[in-house]
């Protein structure tokens, strides 16, 4: 059976027409992937699953066709379903989009990927073994503002990364489940996949939290990442800052970055101000001493950013990825990086912030 399905995948011409999609969860970020499903062209939203089959009806409205079901088994099913996104608790996404591959559908995944790292792996390899995309819903890195930054990152415009500063901070929901790093960072770390360079990948992490109010679980984390080329990234997540803050900075050698979401005028800026070094051999004997370092002061600059719903972007990559069979740019890879880092992050808290080696980093 499993061969079966493999060698379909593979083998089969590439859709043309609207693929089918079944959405599973109609809790919080369900009805978000539904709006964006049916507003695709490269879409046709055909089920709507849920436990709760009446709240999904009010998400689908009353004049939907749409077909709104508690039977995961009818939807997978359903020959004219192709894709299935899951935005189910994470502690369901291996159980839920295991099925969803092992019966022949692409799928989209909520984040985080998986519950675990393990379980996270085995979804990748199941995807990969019958030939189909797995993609992890990692919404910012699909930002107008992001995918700016990346290309400047990627580019070279900044120079070689010299440090990254992240803010994720709020007066938040305080979580029963998980803690602070496993609710926010995700965010931070996803993005930091996405615009680093190929050959730059974080190594190493150590966390540090505190529980201030008494949960039994971290409500304020600091995690520092070591990465490939000696530079370093920093996360500071937060549920207990009575203001919301969302920036981060990417330094260069050559500009500085800084992302400010909660500026719609100017979410990115870009700083042509920092530190030059310059090599001894370049200078004189009486001049070494002083003339090391020196410090650059040059223009801001705001570049134009088109405004677009990250959604619908992401939903587009889904659709590009399935058609082209090409990764997406968040696909379960990417996913499992961020696992890794929030199960070496956590290591590192119940060990008072030792630092942890990363699978992917090695």
């Amino acid at each position: 059976m499993k061969d079966t399905a493999k060698d379909a995948a593979a083998v089969g011409p590439a859709p043309t027409g609207p693929l089918g999609v079944a959405v599973v969860g109609a809790g919080y970020w369900g009805p978000n992937l539904v709006r964006n499903f049916q507003s695709s062209p490269e879409f046709r939203l055909r089920w709507l699953c849920d436990l709760n089959v009446d709240r999904a009806r009010q998400v689908l409205g009353g004049y939907s066709t749409v077909e709104a079901t508690a039977d995961y088994a009818a939807v997978l099913a359903d020959p004219a379903v192709e894709a299935v996104a899951v935005a189910t608790p994470a502690g369901t996404h291996l159980d839920v989009a295991l099925a969803a591959l092992r019966a022949g559908k692409h799928v989209l995944v909520e984040k985080p990927l998986a519950a675990t790292y393990e379980d996270g792996l085995k979804l990748v390899r199941e995807a990969e073994e019958r030939g189909l995309t797995l993609m992890c819903d990692h919404t910012y890195c699909y930002t107008p503002a992001v995918g700016r930054i990346r290309e400047m990152v990627r580019s070279g415009e900044l120079g070689d990364i010299q440090f990254v500063d992240s803010v994720r901070i709020n007066l938040g929901l305080v979580q029963k489940d998980i803690d602070v790093l496993w609710d926010l960072a995700p965010h931070d770390l996803s993005v930091l996949d996405f615009i680093l360079p190929d050959h730059v990948q974080p190594v190493a992490v150590a966390a540090h939290g505190a529980d201030p109010i008494g949960t039994g679980q971290s409500c304020v984390a600091y995690l520092t990442l070591q990465l490939s080329t000696g530079a370093i990234a920093h996360v500071h997540v937060n549920w207990l800052s009575p203001t919301k803050v969302r920036t981060t900075m990417v330094g260069g050698s050559k500009r500085t970055l800084v992302w400010d979401d909660l500026n719609p005028s100017q979410r990115v800026a870009v700083f042509d101000r920092g530190v030059d070094l310059t090599a001894p051999q370049e200078i004189g004997a009486d001049e070494r001493r002083d003339m090391l370092v020196s410090y650059r002061t040059g223009d801001m600059v705001a570049p134009a950013l088109g405004e677009k719903e990250a959604l619908r972007s992401m939903v587009e990559e889904f659709a590009a990825a399935i058609r082209t069979g090409r990764p997406a740019l968040t696909d379960g890879r990417a996913g499992l990086k961020v696992l890794d880092i929030l199960e070496a992050a956590s290591r590192s808290l119940e060990f008072r912030g030792a630092v942890v080696g990363l699978r992917t980093g090695r």
